[in-house]
């Protein structure tokens, strides 16, 4: 093991508080794989079956995977790829995997980002008071298929993504992660039970926790474990850099267990305030993506003061599509300011810029480009999602659960978390399941993540 120190140039920015972290972290998590890609996710992978899968995959999966993350990047003081090369040189290629990983997302993510303050705007004028499925339909395919309105929108998620990222950690995304996170889970909660007190809405409940076993195939199995990747934020370096800012005597124990239980808690509320409606209303729960956008406007134009509520509930969507933008964008510029010594404000707008026009054609490809085919069945922005999700983030915690588990060696990563005389009893099964179930776990779902994507391109 080659540990190689960092040397200080200047003081780092670092969290002013463990909650300013675990909201921050919290939020990269909490966004719209959440809000947006789980509930549809569970309409289009059986129900249940789908969200049973999940709780296995984030306890013996996502659990190890989050504190090994933050504790390399506590334990290093480096964004993610000096800090994979400061404990071993020729791993730094996994850092850069995570780099090139949230750059994409970011991509295509900053679409569905626009599309959010659009229906935040269309909310404010009253546009979205209808109950009328079919003509909330319209208006979202009429704004996807409307290339200036959906370039214009993504443009202006991205440049507020950008205004927070440059004022840093403490000063921006620390802050703003303290404002948006804890008004979205209140808010949510209060959807929820309207949604879930419709008539008709127990069928939306049993499909949403009832598993059905029948429903459980390889490709169920493989969006399960893409779902807990996307949603954690594993496998694309943000851990890794958000636990770089962590003082060096920070109990790591505590935020591995918060973040990712918050973030499911927020998964399970969004499901309860959509899919219990999709049925109450009479919507089909495969429906895919604008699920959130035609089923959630339906919800509020049926219940008192709804206008109010919609403009509410996506204020506060946008709050959490921002929260995991930053940390996306937050991932790239801290490797050119740490790695390259690089100004955070002029490398933060020059890869805004760069993202932009990269996602233009995620945006393109929901309206005038939708016929155009980049890999056989594949549109940019369905490439985007399956790079990332199926390919990138799941190579990032193959190789992270293999780098922590044999390279740096379980033993010196539990001795990095027991720092300060922490107590760590589970240490033995975080150990285990490190090194022995989540490689080759993750490996499996890698292969058929690869043989879907190959299906889809020769399609």
């Amino acid at each position: 093991m080659d540990i190689i120190e960092k040397g200080q140039g200047k003081q780092r920015d670092q969290w002013t508080s463990k909650i300013g972290f675990i909201l921050a972290a919290a939020g990269s998590a909490v966004g719209l794989g959440n809000l947006w890609k789980f509930p549809y996710s569970v309409g289009t992978n059986g129900g249940g079956a789908f969200v049973m899968l999940y709780f296995i995959f984030l306890v013996l999966i996502g659990f190890p995977l989050m504190l090994a993350a933050i504790t390399i990047g506590r334990k290093t003081q480096l964004s993610a790829v000096g800090a994979y090369r400061s404990i071993k040189k020729n791993w730094a290629f996994v850092g850069g995997l995570g780099v090139v990983c949230g750059f994409f997302i970011l991509a295509f993510y900053s679409t569905v980002g626009g599309w959010v303050i659009y229906y935040l705007v269309k909310a404010l004028s009253g546009g979205l008071a209808i109950k009328d499925p079919k003509l909330l339909g319209e208006i979202f395919g009429g704004f996807i298929s409307s290339p200036t309105a959906s370039i214009a929108y993504q443009g202006i998620f991205l440049l507020i993504t950008l205004l927070i990222v440059i004022r840093g950690i403490s000063g921006g995304i620390e802050k703003a992660s303290k404002i948006m996170m804890p008004a979205l889970l209140i808010l949510l909660i209060m959807i929820a039970i309207r949604s879930v007190t419709l008539p008709g809405a127990m069928k939306g409940i049993e499909f949403f926790l009832v598993p059905d076993f029948s429903k459980i195939d390889m490709n169920v199995i493989m969006n399960a474990l893409g779902q807990v990747f996307f949603s954690l934020s594993i496998g694309m370096g943000v851990m890794v850099t958000y636990g770089s800012y962590l003082d060096r005597n920070t109990n790591l124990l505590g935020p591995s267990n918060s973040i990712p239980l918050l973030d499911t808690a927020v998964a399970m509320v969004a499901g309860f305030a959509t899919l219990p409606a999709v049925f109450a209303l009479g919507f089909e729960a495969s429906e895919g993506p604008g699920l959130m956008f035609v089923t959630l406007p339906a919800v509020f134009a049926s219940m008192p003061l709804g206008n109010i509520f919609c403009i509410l509930f996506f204020i506060l969507v946008l709050f959490a599509a921002l929260t995991s933008s930053i940390s996306m964008l937050e991932v790239c510029v801290s490797y050119f300011v740490d790695e390259k010594g690089a100004d955070r404000i002029k490398s933060s707008i020059i890869i805004s810029i760069i993202i932009y026009f990269v996602g233009l054609p995620a945006s393109l490809s929901m309206g005038p480009w939708s016929d155009l085919r980049i890999l056989g069945s594949l549109n940019f922005f369905d490439f985007y999602d399956k790079l990332t999700s199926n390919i990138l983030l799941t190579s990032g915690g193959l190789f992270l659960s293999i780098f922590v588990g044999w390279i740096w060696g379980a033993d010196n990563a539990i001795k990095e978390i027991r720092r300060g005389g922490v107590k760590f009893s589970l240490a033995p099964i975080w150990k285990f399941l490190i090194k022995f179930i989540v490689p080759p776990a993750v490996f499996i779902i890698l292969i058929n993540s690869f043989k879907d994507v190959i299906s889809a391109i020769l399609s």
